[in-house]
């Protein structure tokens, strides 16, 4: 009797301890901390959700987000050792790349599909612009150097629009941009979600979207590469917290409309009305996706020089 007594025991000690082992935070992966430079964006959300849910803890690693207010910012934040990852664009990491190997993408942060697209060709309700050639010849408000100008020509090139009919003007902050499509002084303007969705609202109306080839729009999050070497086990966990974020935003998504609300990634006027998004599950960008991307920026004479994909992607560190 006092046998079986003490079997019992021990089996619920050791259940316990199992059921205790699995609710504790995991080993740390490293005695570091990533420093995270975040601009108040969607594409943000599953690195704010992975910190709001403890994920990161869970996973053993910390993380310090800062608030930037623009991509320079962020992108010095990154050069001078301040910050050690970010969500930027696939552009953006071979530009800052050019002279030393400074980041890497990890992971995408967005992507577009044929049902929710990131960006749209917007124009004034009373231009009468419906669709590709209602745009021939019309200068679109654009940023330089960034997804917004490759995307906008890859896909009027798409419909058929020869270079000479492609025309774009440089309005780099989106409020301007908007501003100036509402007033009509803009014949057009390319805008990420969720301000298309604003533009709508506003009397825009869209004349072509990345719905029709989703291959050509993504974000993603990237990392120093000195953290990286230095550090792999932290960027590891760092982008299984995210995974799971991912999962829990995808399986429940209205559950973090406030957060989104909150961390000012939504404009007002819509932020009772907008839908959390899908986000993608783990991946990297393609070999053809940064091909073409690194062709364009080379194109346009914004890269000297050549550029690796082995280099600006490293897809080695997703769970």
């Amino acid at each position: 009797m006092k046998k079986r007594i003490a079997s019992v025991i021990s089996g619920v000690a050791i259940a316990a301890m199992l059921l205790m082992s699995a609710c504790s935070p995991a080993k740390p992966a490293d005695d570091i901390t990533i420093r995270v430079a975040l601009l108040p964006v969607l594409d943000v959300l599953p690195i704010v959700v992975a910190q709001e849910e403890g994920l990161f803890e869970q996973h053993g690693v910390k993380v310090e987000l800062i608030s930037v207010g623009s991509a320079p910012e962020r992108d010095q934040l990154i050069s001078s050792g301040q910050a050690d990852a970010m969500m930027n664009e696939l552009i953006s990491v071979m530009l800052l790349n050019q002279s030393s190997l400074q980041v890497q993408a990890v992971r995408y942060a967005r992507a577009a599909t044929a049902e929710q697209p990131l960006f749209s060709i917007m124009a004034p309700a009373d231009a009468g612009i419906t669709d590709a050639q209602g745009l021939k010849n019309v200068p679109v408000g654009i940023s330089q150097a960034t997804i917004i100008e490759y995307l906008t020509e890859r896909l009027l090139e798409q419909q058929g629009l020869s270079a000479d009919e492609i025309k774009t003007i440089a309005v780099p902050k989106i409020p301007d941009r908007m501003t100036l499509l509402a007033s009509g002084e803009l014949g057009a303007a390319t805008l990420p979600e969720p301000f298309t969705t604003l533009a709508k609202q506003q009397g825009a109306v869209v004349a072509l979207d990345d719905s029709i080839d989703p291959e050509l729009s993504f974000s993603v999050y990237s990392v120093r590469k000195q953290m990286i070497d230095e550090h792999p086990e932290a960027v590891k966990a760092f982008l299984a917290a995210i995974e799971d974020a991912v999962s829990l935003i995808n399986a429940n998504p209205q559950n973090y409309a406030s957060l989104m609300v909150d961390q000012k990634m939504v404009p007002a006027p819509i932020a009772d009305t907008f839908q959390v998004p899908t986000y993608p599950t783990k991946g990297v960008p393609t070999q053809a996706q940064f091909d073409d991307e690194l062709a364009w920026v080379k194109a346009k004479g914004y890269l000297s020089g050549d550029a690796s994909y082995s280099d600006n992607v490293n897809g080695s560190l997703l769970p």
